[in-house]
């Protein structure tokens, strides 16, 4: 196996980005940049959506998460914060705390990864064609077991409470500074 392949290059690429800019995201003080770094976080998963020929997952992606979300997290940061300021430094206790769960975190994925087996296609094709677009569209519309409407519409109200209460926030930060 050739380790300088188009297709280990372009996943190795996609991972760096990845994991960059999600250190990036987390690691920053201004909270605007925090979620531009999160959009190329979000880019960079549907680009491996693409590689993997999930066209369907990736548009959804691009849509919802980097279009989306993105959007109103920032539509959110403008209405709140004020741009110029910093958030507030973290304490090394939760900079200890946040560690441990992160290499916890490590610690568990690899070893879901190295304990269970993985089928490896022997294509792209062979997966895209085992995945039908119809299975797809029943798994995330249909409101039987095993099926994610009603998640679905549970996120959007609660993303719709965030909205209204950002916009409340906002309305008492500019009374109380007249």
């Amino acid at each position: 196996m050739d380790i300088f392949s188009a297709n280990n290059i372009i996943f190795f690429l996609l991972a760096t980005v990845i994991l960059v800019f999600g250190f990036l995201s987390v690691t920053t003080t201004k909270i605007l940049r925090a979620a531009t770094y999160l959009f190329f976080v979000l880019f960079a998963i549907a680009g491996l959506y693409l590689f993997l020929s999930y066209e369907f997952i990736a548009a959804v992606q691009l849509s919802v998460y980097a279009g989306g979300i993105v959007v109103l997290f920032v539509f959110a940061i403008l209405l709140v914060k004020n741009l110029g300021e910093q958030t507030e430094q973290v304490s090394s206790k939760k900079k200890l705390v946040g560690g441990i769960a992160a290499v916890s975190g490590v610690i568990v994925a690899l070893t879901t990864i190295f304990k269970h087996g993985f089928i490896i296609a022997e294509s792209a094709d062979a997966t895209a064609e085992a995945t039908k677009m119809e299975a797809i569209g029943n798994a995330l519309m249909g409101a039987d077991q095993y099926q994610y409407l009603l998640p679905f519409e549970a996120s959007s109200i609660l993303l719709l409470a965030c909205i209204i209460g950002s916009i409340v926030v906002a309305q008492k930060n500019k009374e109380e500074k007249k």
